[in-house]
């Protein structure tokens, strides 16, 4: 088992460099000064040289890549010649030295996604703000598609070629084959505005609101409701049909044919003989579900004004700020790996072949 988990996380950080050389390689051939987008246009050439000398843009492509891998990586190499340490562990990493020779500095710090043109901040810190909100519509998506799509599906694995299955199919493919896009402008067209009355929802609206009389911030739940629900249709279509499969195949079992035989209730025999071992490749999607729905929110936090890591994607690109982008991209192949990193474990511990 070691052995095995270790070979997974191997993969894991294999797939995370190119995952990083990709999104370095991309984004630096794209035209552009950061420089002088940190600066502004009125700033004068000094100073931009300044500031392409502290982030290595003066230097060849394969150095700068190097210096983006030291950046990213919890434990970076610097040149006493070229940098001071009190810069690189307190003001620039917020990191601690490892240990230090006569020239160099070894430093351990969090990894470092460098900083935001436009406001300066810190990338890292303007998306672990917006991250909870993403997790939330993730979330809240994962939850309302598993229990509704499992519910569905065993509706119609019991109802088999019945109208009830075939009008359940129509709805699945449907909710497959529409974009989410334009399931969010509809749902946000007519339940926030044309049925606004009934269901009391808003159009557009993020999980923290400010309250007009001045008491700070609330969170507005009722604003989760239709992101969640659009952002969940696709994956609730796939639950449909993947536990409506998965629960016919089990039924036509022996052992379930054998429940029966010995007097066993349909309950009983759907419920603990059949429904759980059905449910195998439902998990299996679920766990796949959860990261691909926080990299696919974009659309959909854009349409409901839903301020997590979408929204601060999409900003970023209108006004070229390139680390919040690398910086976000980052961060969700690094949550889309974990889960799969996970996934992989647990399946090996509940089944030893996997390991093999």
């Amino acid at each position: 088992m070691p052995a095995f988990i270790i070979r997974r996380l191997f993969y894991g950080l294999l797939v995370l460099w190119g995952v990083i050389t990709v999104v370095f390689f991309i984004f630096t051939i794209l035209p552009g000064d950061p420089a002088r987008m940190m600066l502004g246009q009125r700033a004068d050439q000094e100073a931009i040289e300044e500031i392409k000398k502290e982030l290595g843009l003066n230097r060849s492509i394969w150095v700068q890549y190097a210096l983006y891998l030291n950046d990213l990586s919890p434990i970076s190499y610097h040149s006493k010649a070229e940098s001071s340490a009190t810069y690189y562990v307190e003001s620039k990493y917020s990191g601690k030295t490892l240990f230090e020779t006569q020239s160099s500095l070894w430093v351990v710090k969090p990894p470092y996604l460098r900083r935001s043109y436009q406001s300066q901040k810190k990338v890292a810190s303007i998306l672990l703000e917006s991250l909870p909100e993403t997790a939330v519509l993730a979330v809240a998506a994962v939850a309302f598609a598993t229990l509704v799509g499992v519910l569905l599906g065993l509706l119609s694995a019991l109802f088999q070629d019945s109208f009830l299955d075939r009008s359940l199919l129509l709805i699945a493919t449907s909710g497959m084959a529409l974009p989410s896009f334009f399931v969010g402008v509809l749902a946000a067209w007519l339940f926030g505005h044309l049925w606004a009355d009934y269901t009391g929802l808003n159009m557009s609206g993020s999980l923290y609101e400010v309250d007009d009389l001045g008491r700070g911030e609330y969170i507005n739940w009722s604003n989760l409701v239709l992101p969640a629900i659009t952002l969940g249709v696709r994956p609730l279509s796939v639950i449909l049909q993947l536990s409506r499969n998965s629960l016919l195949e089990v039924l036509s079992m022996d052992y379930v044919r054998t429940a029966r035989a010995k007097g066993l209730s349909s309950r009983v025999v759907l419920f603990k003989h059949s429904l759980k071992n059905a449910m195998n490749p439902v998990v299996t999607a679920i766990s796949g579900m959860f990261a691909s729905l926080m990299a696919g929110a974009v659309f959909i936090e854009i349409i409901f004004s839903w301020k997590g890591i979408g929204w601060e994607i999409v900003n970023a690109l209108e006004k070229y700020d390139l680390p919040i982008v690398m910086g976000a991209v980052l961060i969700i192949a690094v949550i889309f790996v974990s889960i799969n990193i996970l996934v992989d474990i647990i399946y090996g511990v509940l089944d030893p072949r996997v390991r093999v």
